[in-house]
């Protein structure tokens, strides 16, 4: 992880740099929410979960792309089946968006159902109340903002670390729409890891996401396959003395409702054997789930982890 000093604020104006295609990209975006965010809620959200599974996942090469990673992780699949996950993964993406720009009616919904549960939820609400921290270990899975939304319910504040878009047109209104969901957030950056640890070690809940390849991670294993993984949420649970706690949001299957499971606390050992352990419980929520991960990110990246494993050791 980096270190350096203050939050990053999310912009408030139009980037001065970027490309024709990011600015083309953006503009399609905004046009598309523009016409869900004039629908009632309850069709709002399938109509951006059909418009990506049937017009922006194949065009963009996401259909493809989800396919070939289910059929390196579970070969036994079917091209049928891996298909039709593939078109789950886009739209729950597009479902998640939706979601995401709808704010105010998202949060509220989830704050009425308080779906909170799972044999982890004592122990999170125990830390909480002791006022020690807590890192919430989540995955690109189901829509993690409600999970941010339904602590909130309880009353709990949470901060999570976010990686600004690529795309700098669209980074500007998607973190405001993200800042608007819950406080506070943290940009993955100098000044975002700062705030980030200072807020960590004065009690607060952090969540992390935990499932994307890390250059500099450590080889472990998810879906039998070696994965560069990061270490610093079980380092920083180790060094903090915090739980290491695995939450997902399940989404239901009326499409528009979660189940937010809080699972066990990972057992303090090693930083390599803590971040096995989340790995695992995390195959095991996407197996039981296969569409709701978004099996679009290059999580495995073969030719990198060769020369990893290859690396001298450091001195």
């Amino acid at each position: 992880m980096e270190d350096a000093p203050q939050e990053s604020e999310p912009a408030d104006s139009p980037p001065e740099k970027g490309s024709f295609v990011d600015w083309f990209s953006d503009l399609l975006i905004r046009g598309l929410l523009a016409i869900a965010l004039r629908l009632p809620y309850d069709r709002r959200i399938p109509f951006m979960g059909w418009l990506l599974r049937r017009v922006v996942s194949p065009i963009a090469g996401y259909r493809r792309r989800a396919m070939a990673h289910l059929a390196k992780a579970v070969p036994a699949l079917s091209p049928r089946d891996r298909r039709r996950i593939a078109d789950g993964v886009a739209d729950n993406f597009g479902r998640s968006v939706a979601e995401i720009y709808s704010g105010a009616d998202f949060v509220n919904r989830i704050a009425a159902a308080d779906p909170l549960s799972g044999p982890g939820l004592p122990a999170l609400m125990a830390a909480i109340a002791a006022g020690r921290p807590v890192i919430i270990a989540v995955a690109h899975f189901g829509n993690y903002d409600a999970m941010r939304s339904a602590l909130v319910a309880r009353g709990i504040t949470v901060g999570a670390v976010y990686r600004p878009m690529d795309n700098p047109w669209f980074n500007a209104h998607y973190t405001k729409a993200i800042h608007a969901i819950a406080e506070p957030l943290f940009a993955r950056n100098r000044p975002g890891i700062v705030a980030m640890l200072r807020f960590l070690k004065s009690g607060g809940v952090l969540a992390l996401g935990v499932d994307q390849y890390y250059s500099s991670g450590a080889e472990l294993r998810f879906f039998g396959l070696p994965a560069l993984t990061t270490l610093s949420p079980a380092e920083f649970a180790l060094k903090y003395d915090c739980d290491l706690i695995p939450i997902h949001a399940i989404r239901q299957p009326d499409g528009l409702t979660f189940n937010v499971r809080v699972d066990e606390p990972i057992l303090h050992t090693n930083a390599h054997d803590m971040m096995q352990a989340v790995n695992d419980n995390i195959e095991q929520v996407v197996r039981d789930h296969m569409d709701q991960w978004f099996w679009v990110h290059r999580r495995w990246k073969p030719a990198r982890v060769k020369r990893v494993s290859a690396a001298p050791p450091p001195p």
